[in-house]
């Protein structure tokens, strides 16, 4: 009818030589016509240009919306990003586009290989809950004092998982192992790698001089190899080495108490003569080690609980207070005590050893 406009539809053919998005785009824009009736002159005359052109600006807003959520502006699925990554990461070790400082440590090989399978253990096996990671600080030296316990030394490797995964500047702890460690082949090269060395006060100092966040267990292999009766009973601290190295670099100190690593492997007997022979400080005898072969390697998956105390300010001591005996003692033992009521505090709030 004369005085009803109509939109003017410009015919497309199957056999025309445009193509499926432009069929798309001429039906768009015939829609949005029909839907805007005012962009066309009474009595039939034709659409103002400025008309015209705010249906085009609408019908391009609405394909933009389309296209952000079609598989053209969909991001590369999972699969791809770990290809990519492990790409990139070959890439960078080829090249050598990675640093290792003095000890060994690789921070590019530890973030993107060890610390992966340790968070296999940290969240689904041993299920580690962490509290008073604030009392780290977010720069600077610290000394973690801890205690040690379970056969083989996984508290050490949860502890580092924890101050690098819980930890707000997510820093990494640099830990003090036994020398044994390092005369292990592979082994050795593995824990250099992570950021490991030797528990002795001149890398102690050294560690913290940079500015390092370390970590000791003064217990050592007394620790480790006590048996499942003793669980929890602190060992002797040694001669104090570690509290004269946080007294020269005036590093706090961080009392760090762990439960649940008494139960990974319940040392029934230490059979001492295998031990000597095979030059180790102890050979345990677990409900399932050796008697399971392989198996009783598994460790037991216990639960966990990580808790860092209060720190021990060392700044206000003297330059010789790291040489006093009478001084390094004191601290030995504050430190000592701290970590032992808070064990005690920990077991009694403890629901299950399995299931907490």
């Amino acid at each position: 009818m004369a005085g009803e406009p109509k939109a003017k539809v410009i015919p497309l053919h199957a056999n025309s030589g445009r193509g499926a998005a432009q069929r798309r785009a001429a039906s768009q824009r015939a829609d949005a016509a029909r839907r805007h009736p005012s962009v066309l002159a009474d009595s039939g005359s034709r659409a103002s240009a400025d008309q015209i052109a705010a249906v085009v600006r609408e019908i391009d807003q609405h394909r933009g919306q389309g296209a952000g959520s079609g598989l053209e502006g969909a991001a590369p699925n999972e699969l791809a990003q770990r290809i990519a990554a492990v790409s990139e990461f070959i890439r960078k070790r080829m090249t050598g586009e990675y640093t290792v400082d003095e000890f060994g440590f690789d921070p590019h090989l530890t973030n993107a290989i060890f610390l992966p399978l340790l968070r296999v253990f940290f969240n689904s096996w041993f299920r580690v809950e962490v509290s008073g990671i604030e009392n780290l600080p977010e720069t600077g030296a610290a000394l973690v004092v801890a205690n040690h316990a379970g056969v083989l030394p996984f508290d050490g490797l949860m502890t580092q998982v924890a101050v690098r995964d819980k930890h707000p500047a997510h820093r990494d702890l640099r830990l003090l192992a036994a020398d044994m460690v390092f005369d292990m082949p592979m082994v050795g090269q593995a824990a250099r790698k992570a950021g490991h060395t030797m528990a002795c006060t001149d890398d102690a100092h050294r560690l913290l001089s940079a500015g390092e966040l370390t970590a000791v267990f003064p217990e050592g292999y007394k620790g480790l190899g006590k048996r499942f009766k003793d669980r929890y009973k602190l060992q002797r601290f040694g001669r104090g080495g570690f509290v004269s190295a946080a007294l020269r670099t005036k590093a706090p100190i961080v009392p760090c108490s762990i439960v649940g690593s008494e139960e990974i492997y319940p040392m029934m007997a230490d059979v001492k003569l295998l031990a000597r022979l095979l030059g180790l400080p102890y050979f345990p005898v677990t409900p399932l080690f050796p008697l399971a072969g392989p198996l009783g390697v598994v460790p037991l998956p216990s639960k966990w609980y990580i808790q860092f105390g209060e720190p021990i300010d060392t700044a206000d001591y003297d330059e010789s207070a790291a040489d006093d005996p009478m001084v390094t003692f004191d601290l030995t033992d504050q430190v000592r005590e701290t970590i032992q009521q808070t064990l005690y505090q920990l077991l009694a709030n403890r629901r299950n050893t399995f299931f907490g």
